[in-house]
């Protein structure tokens, strides 16, 4: 269930990279949460690592920090 989590977040990061929404993003998460799970625990962490990343950037883009 978590691998599925980060799936959508990492899909859904990938959709507000390109700019465009739509069907990419949701077939790089489900293609995500595959190589996750082959991966085991390190394709959990690394998953959530992205996906982390990405959301700390943002906030200190918010926060005029960059």
């Amino acid at each position: 269930m978590i691998g599925r989590i980060l799936g959508a977040l990492v899909g859904r990061e990938i959709d507000r990279r390109d700019g465009q929404g739509g069907l990419n993003g949701a077939a790089i998460g489900a293609l995500s949460v595959g190589a996750m799970r082959r991966m085991g625990p390190l394709g959990l962490l690394l998953g959530g690592g992205y996906v982390a990343k990405k959301a700390y950037d943002r906030r200190r883009q918010a926060r005029g920090e960059i």
